[in-house]
């Protein structure tokens, strides 16, 4: 997938229906815990929920069970990554205030 792939305009995390962010090989490799998070060529991300989709052969895997619980650190790394400019430019006011994932949501 590239940064400019107007399927990424349609994609949505299958949880919580929002848009995902695009992970790059480098962002991949670099979010990697060492724990085969740095096999992924690319991947989809999901800031609101800290979940990470595999996109393998260039196909978006977008099952529940195929996404990724990353560590609160792994999230910092891809937050600072996004604001960089090293991904696709997306609206990050899109988070869900109400929702579980999102930033000051309770538990």
């Amino acid at each position: 997938m590239k940064p400019d792939d107007p399927l990424l305009r349609i994609l949505a995390c299958p949880l919580d229906k929002g848009p995902l962010h695009l992970l790059t090989t480098s962002a991949a490799a670099t979010a990697g815990n060492g724990a085969g998070g740095g096999d992924l060529e690319e991947a989809l991300y999901n800031p609101r929920l800290r979940r990470r989709y595999p996109v393998l052969d260039g196909i978006p895997q977008l099952l529940p069970s195929s996404g990724e619980q990353v560590s609160d650190e792994e999230h910092g790394r891809l937050l600072a990554r996004m604001s960089e400019g090293d991904m696709p430019d997306r609206d990050l006011s899109a988070d869900h205030p109400g929702h579980p994932g999102a930033p000051g949501a309770t538990p």
